[in-house]
């Protein structure tokens, strides 16, 4: 199986990655995406992240009705921080029939070259990006054989910005999933 690997904190999921998702499986030849939800990305706070279940939970009823997407607790049980290049060596030994692909924004194609084992992630695994709002994706930033720039809808909306919403007391309505909103309505989660 041809599988594409969607590293984030989710925190929440909301319509703009499953857009990603859904217009990556629509153009490039990939089987199923896979959302791994990080319990603790390294260039990120672990104190502003919901608990690891929650966000997988939120990406479950998310994706729910949708086949060819799933989501992964893998790194759940490895070291801490998460390193994508030791998830990849794990998940490599557990699935060897199947050929994963990263999936990254343009923003971390800048940052790319700091990532734990760059240079082997860029051997070994195909790179599918897509476009992120005013950042523009250049093929000579990363030398990369194994580039893809995924040509899909911009969408301006991130977790944060529906974090700080929830905290005001403001309606997320339409940018999650329906499943996911009413979980949070009835949630303390970012509140």
């Amino acid at each position: 199986m041809e599988i594409g690997l969607f590293f984030g904190s989710f925190n929440p999921i909301h319509i703009g990655h499953l857009i990603i998702a859904n217009s990556i499986l629509e153009n490039q030849k990939l089987d199923e995406v896979w959302f791994v939800v990080s319990p603790h990305s390294p260039f990120k706070k672990k104190a502003s992240l919901a608990p690891d279940y929650d966000r997988l939970h939120l990406v479950n009823l998310a994706i729910e009705n949708n086949p060819r997407l799933r989501s992964s607790n893998i790194e759940f049980a490895l070291p801490k921080p998460s390193y994508t290049s030791d998830t990849l060596i794990f998940l490599r030994e557990k699935f060897p029939d199947h050929n994963f692909s990263l999936i990254m924004g343009s923003d971390n194609i800048k940052s790319f070259h700091k990532w734990k084992n760059a240079e082997f992630l860029a051997k070994e695994y195909p790179i599918i990006v897509y476009q992120r709002p005013e950042t523009e994706v250049v093929p000579t930033e990363l030398e990369h054989t194994n580039l893809n720039i995924n040509k899909g809808p911009l969408l301006n909306i991130s977790a944060s910005f529906l974090r700080g919403e929830i905290k005001a007391g403001r309606s997320i309505r339409y940018m999650v999933p329906e499943p996911v909103f009413k979980y949070l309505l009835d949630s303390t989660l970012y509140k």
